[in-house]
């Protein structure tokens, strides 16, 4: 099977699929043949976005951008902290 990479809204997508056909009486090897993934990454998803909406995993995505960038923004201020109190120092 090839590998490819499913965005959070695909997963989301796909994972109530799964669902009704699994509850139609299809074993999961066949609904996992069906959406292109294997029985592991189905069990992962479940575990991992089950009950997620669209929106949850929006503001999900955005708040770990967000948190991205707030942290190189602690990062940069830390190191010009520790610059200038060297530079206070005397160290320079």
């Amino acid at each position: 099977m090839k590998r490819t990479r499913h965005r959070p809204e695909q997963i989301v997508t796909k994972l109530p699929q799964a669902a009704t056909e699994l509850a139609g009486g299809k074993q999961i090897e066949e609904v996992c043949r069906t959406l292109a993934i294997s029985p592991a990454t189905d069990h992962r998803w479940q575990a991992h976005y089950d009950g997620a909406d669209l929106n949850t995993v929006k503001e999900l995505k955005a708040l770990k951008k967000e948190n991205a960038r707030l942290k190189k923004l602690v990062a940069d201020l830390s190191l010009d902290k520790v610059a200038l109190k060297e530079l206070l120092e005397g160290k320079w």
